[in-house]
């Protein structure tokens, strides 16, 4: 499912316009990435948590050639599904 089909989805079952529906997605979304910029998490009950980790810097090797590279430290976004997600799947 890709974005325009979960508008699709959310538009029907709530009985409103596409507009309407896009217009709550994109406001989730810019909500959910401030509060995790903040270093917040998003809860939804049920569904799951998404939170911001920190990856160390670390050592690799480029599969090619072998040789060795240094990979920077950056923050990941974490998922971490609900209790009643994990049941229905």
């Amino acid at each position: 499912m890709n974005k325009s089909d979960l508008i699709g989805k959310m538009a029907s079952d709530a009985g409103i316009s596409k507009a309407q529906a896009t217009a709550a997605l994109n406001s989730f979304l810019s909500s959910a990435t401030s509060a995790m910029k903040s270093g917040d998490k998003v809860i939804l009950v049920g569904f799951g948590t998404f939170s911001v980790s920190s990856r160390e810097a670390r050592k690799g090797r480029n599969p090619q050639t072998g040789a060795e590279i240094n990979i920077p430290a950056k923050k990941v976004v974490r998922f971490k599904a609900g209790a009643e997600l994990n049941s229905a799947l």
